[in-house]
């Protein structure tokens, strides 16, 4: 399908030639008298190199037919992260450079999205926001308010995060997955 240039968004995987690459920065720019045109990062899905390119805003670039299908995380093996289809019980695995970070937002049996092309997966969306358990910090300061200052949490993934005071070992708190950030803590 093709769209107009400006209409990229980061996480889009975009087809040129042969090859499919995620769009990993993109910005329209529109300079006063000039001819506007957008400003982007592409990385190769394949090989994983990155390079910038500038798409005139009257070009047009081919959006990759992706197939999304509901999978259900299992378990990881050292690089490996295996997946099992929410309908058919299919099992398929990705490899952690595929995926980059977003290992360090996923728990067993979460339900996320995995993108495929031409039957391979090639990506995964994760929801706006998981709940994880906090596994270590260091205890709150009594003089710190509830707004005032943060300190870091180790959650069950292995992420880390700046949590307020208040939160402490063994707490659930929602994380966003676009900022890996804290949002809230979970009343138990």
């Amino acid at each position: 399908m093709l769209i107009a240039a400006t209409q990229m968004r980061v996480g889009m995987i975009v087809k040129e030639g042969k090859d499919l690459f995620r769009v990993t920065y993109a910005l329209h720019v529109t300079p006063g008298n000039l001819r506007g045109f957008v400003q982007t990062k592409l990385r190769n899905i394949a090989t994983g190199t990155q390079y910038e390119k500038r798409f005139s805003s009257e070009d047009r670039v081919e959006k990759a037919a992706l197939d999304y299908r509901e999978m259900e995380y299992l378990y990881d093996h050292q690089d490996e992260f295996f997946f099992m289809d929410s309908k058919t019980h299919e099992q398929i695995s990705m490899m952690k450079d595929t995926m980059g970070d977003m290992n360090l937002l996923l728990t067993p049996n979460q339900k996320v999205q995995v993108a495929f092309y031409e039957e391979k997966p090639l990506s995964l969306e994760l929801p706006a926001s998981v709940v994880l358990k906090v596994e270590s910090t260091v205890p709150g300061l009594k003089t710190a308010t509830v707004t005032s200052s943060t300190k870091p949490a180790t959650l069950e993934t292995g992420l880390v995060v700046q949590v307020p005071q208040f939160v402490n070992q063994g707490d659930l708190v929602r994380v966003d997955t676009a900022e890996k950030a804290y949002i809230e803590r979970i009343k138990k």
